[in-house]
């Protein structure tokens, strides 16, 4: 295990701005840096809008100059953010000493009155959501390398927080929007709001079930026994999404394209899986390769966890140091599926459903304690709910 403490600690002069039970969270908290609310402001130039980068459920990002001289992506929660101080805290609890050339580095935060405040390291590319697979024109040209790239950066990443860390953690919300990319296009898992962690002596964890549409695996969705194996069905997701450029759920396309998953199935069976490829990359990639990545997507979404590989054999498979011509490929779990409430024509509606939607922004996600629900882009929806029947894997 490598864990590198990289922050100075100091405390705050406003201490008693904040309650004595969060003084005493934070006093558990080491190697993180507490900003005042003043400093921050004054970096963000009183938060001016032309220095902010990002909104979402829980707030918004802003671009500021610490007075270090460093550049920050300064994360304002909401007070009416979904977020609490559970989730604030367990946010910096799991990063606060953890350094990855592909995670997130938290530089610390500011805690005053009801103020919250995460202070990151600026990543000048913002998310894969925004660049890849948003609707705008973005700058960005995702050549077949830079995704090759990308792909096996949050593999390691991933890698690196299931099996080198202990106790291991589960991120719990891998999705596109949780992706951001550095100046170098090198992706940075971030987002540790809803992470948990996964004793050594313990195979799972039960816990409410949280996630996002689209990417949130059917067994931990309708259980809510986490391991793993949930992060690396939301990895298979993504995987396909950056080979496809395109987000996991798009109602606007036919029936039978609606779901990138279903689909990528369907063209596996037919042998017809380079058709999915990116059609922005006009034919200039490796065509093996592709085909090599989809069918790694499918074999992290299959529908029995047991038989989805860990993350270091996923990166093993990814750079070509495995060979998965010998692996047999089963059918993906989908929760449309498991619920009986696949979206087709002449289908019933889906009884009690709630919705919600966010645009993708850098940081935050957006919670809903609910059942399953339906949106315009699933991939653009966080939710947590209570699981309902117990199924099992």
């Amino acid at each position: 295990m490598t864990c590198l403490p990289f922050l100075c600690c100091r405390k705050l002069e406003s201490a008693t701005s904040r309650s004595p039970e969060l003084n005493n969270e934070l006093s558990g908290i080491h190697n993180v840096t507490l900003y005042s609310y003043k400093e921050l402001r004054t970096a963000t130039n009183d938060f001016s809008q032309i220095n902010k980068i990002g909104e979402g459920g829980f707030g918004s990002v802003y671009k500021g100059k610490l007075r270090t001289g460093q550049i920050a992506a300064i994360k304002v929660l909401s007070t009416e953010s979904s977020q609490g101080v559970k989730e604030f805290l367990t946010e910096i609890q799991l990063i606060s000493d953890v350094e990855h050339e592909n995670l997130v580095k938290l530089y610390g935060c500011c805690v005053e009155d009801n103020q919250r405040i995460l202070v990151y390291n600026y990543l000048e590319n913002n998310s894969l959501a925004q660049t890849l697979l948003g609707k705008g024109h973005s700058r960005i040209q995702f050549s077949w390398r830079t995704r090759v790239k990308i792909c096996i950066g949050v593999a390691k990443g991933l890698a690196y927080l299931h099996e080198e860390l202990q106790p291991h953690i589960v991120h719990r919300d891998i999705k596109a929007s949780n992706i951001l990319l550095d100046k170098d296009l090198t992706p940075k898992i971030s987002d540790f709001g809803l992470a948990r962690l996964i004793p050594p002596e313990m195979s799972h964890v039960s816990t409410r079930v949280a996630g996002t549409i689209g990417y949130l695996a059917p067994e931990y969705a309708i259980v809510g026994k986490l391991t793993r194996k949930a992060d690396i069905y939301s990895f298979g997701v993504l995987l396909i999404e950056i080979v496809t450029g395109r987000c996991n759920t798009n109602m606007q396309l036919p029936v039978d394209e609606q779901y990138i998953l279903e689909r990528t199935w369907r063209l596996y069976q037919r042998r017809e899986l380079v058709t999915l490829v990116d059609t922005s990359l006009n034919g200039d990639f490796d065509a093996e390769q592709a085909c090599r990545f989809l069918k790694i997507g499918l074999l992290c979404t299959q529908d029995s966890p047991n038989l989805r590989p860990s993350m270091s054999t996923i990166v093993q498979l990814l750079s070509g140091e495995k060979n998965l011509d010998n692996i047999k490929i089963t059918r993906p779990g989908l929760i449309s599926d498991i619920m009986d409430m696949k979206v087709r024509p002449n289908s019933k509606p889906m009884p009690d459903i709630n919705h919600t939607s966010s645009s993708y922004t850098s940081f935050g996600s957006e919670h809903l304690d609910s059942t399953l629900s339906t949106t315009r882009n699933f991939s653009q929806a966080t939710m947590t709910f209570n699981s309902v029947y117990d199924r099992s894997t």
